[in-house]
């Protein structure tokens, strides 16, 4: 297992991988910002909102899951204990999990308005 960066051809699939992930766990309104050329922090935010905190728990647990399977180990995560916006950094991809009041507060699209924003939708 490694928390080494992905390759870059790899990382927009390995996001749309942990937005699919969330939508499993049926996170609401999940969307890939492409910041990539935009900042150097990361590549890829995947972000969504969680109607409740053991949806947020569980959303959590199951990415950190999951991307273990396929050697992907989180390099850290922030929020677990609020649950309120919870983070997990795979290094260049940051997935992120909102209430929807935080989701509404930060208005995270809008700080990163030029990044490229595609929708996920459950299939």
């Amino acid at each position: 297992m490694t928390n080494k960066k992905i390759s870059v051809d790899n990382s927009q699939q390995i996001a749309s991988q942990i937005a699919d992930l969330m939508l499993d766990k049926k996170a609401l309104d999940v969307q890939i910002l492409d910041v990539r050329g935009l900042t150097t922090l990361t590549d890829f935010f995947v972000v969504c909102t969680s109607e409740s905190q053991p949806q947020s728990r569980a959303i959590c647990n199951y990415l950190q899951d999951e991307m273990l399977k396929v050697g992907i180990k989180p390099s850290h995560r922030e929020g677990f204990e609020k649950l309120d916006w919870v983070l997990v950094d795979f290094v260049n991809i940051v997935a992120q999990i909102f209430s929807p009041e935080s989701r509404e507060y930060y208005d995270f699209e809008r700080l990163w308005g030029d990044s490229k924003i595609t929708k996920v939708d459950d299939k």
